[in-house]
């Protein structure tokens, strides 16, 4: 059976989150209505920034009890792979970084995770294309990878649009997840396009009222 695809999944990004009370922030993420919790990992190679690594994962995995959507952006995934694993219920890896992508995929898949994919705003959408029957998750990225609190880039609707067709059209099962810069407005746009999986950081995290910011990204049932 195919994953609902009309409902719209928010993806809190810890990243935007107080780490000195991680188990604070998770639980209060998960009242306010996350669907998923979304871990940032940077290594200071692939992107200009270092976040945190399986242990931080790890703690998180503790303390949440909704799914937990990692993404490595990281230079060398599959070299790290097997210690995000035990905390992920989602792994997300790069078609840029350096490993042989089909491969790291059917790891994924293997340890029974979702296998995601991403893109670069500056990577040719063909990229991935070569992949998408091997995937459960595209991650069309809005930003340039590496940092919290950019502007969202509004030609990647574009590329949202184009990979919503491609699921339709070859009869695959693909969430389409979008990241960076999501605020309300942009939250409609991703989801008129066809994502159905919203990653936003300072707009939940950011905000007085979470359970507001939530309901307000989600911008109801999408049909079709």
């Amino acid at each position: 059976m195919k994953p609902d695809f009309s409902k719209v999944l928010i993806a809190p990004s810890l990243l935007a989150s107080d780490f000195a009370k991680v188990a604070v922030e998770c639980r209060d993420a998960e009242t306010a209505g996350a669907d998923w919790l979304h871990l940032d990992i940077m290594d200071g190679h692939f992107v200009d920034n270092i976040s945190f690594g399986p242990g931080f994962c790890a703690a998180v995995r503790r303390h949440a009890t909704v799914p937990l959507d990692v993404h490595l952006m990281i230079e060398r995934p599959d070299h790290y792979l097997d210690r995000f694993l035990p905390s992920a219920n989602v792994v997300t890896v790069h078609v840029e970084a350096r490993h042989d992508v089909p491969a790291t995929l059917e790891r994924i898949r293997r340890a029974d995770r979702l296998a995601g994919l991403s893109l670069r705003p500056g990577t040719p959408f063909e990229a991935v294309e070569p992949f998408l029957d091997r995937i459960d998750l595209l991650l069309v990225m809005t930003v340039e990878p590496g940092f919290g609190g950019q502007s969202f880039i509004g030609a990647m609707l574009e590329r949202i649009a184009r990979a919503a067709s491609l699921r339709a059209q070859r009869g695959l099962a693909f969430h389409i997840e979008v990241d960076g810069g999501i605020y309300t407005p942009q939250a409609k746009a991703c989801v008129d396009a066809g994502a159905n999986v919203l990653v936003a950081g300072t707009a939940v995290f950011g905000a007085a009222d979470r359970a507001a910011a939530i309901a307000a990204l989600r911008p109801g049932t999408r049909h079709g």
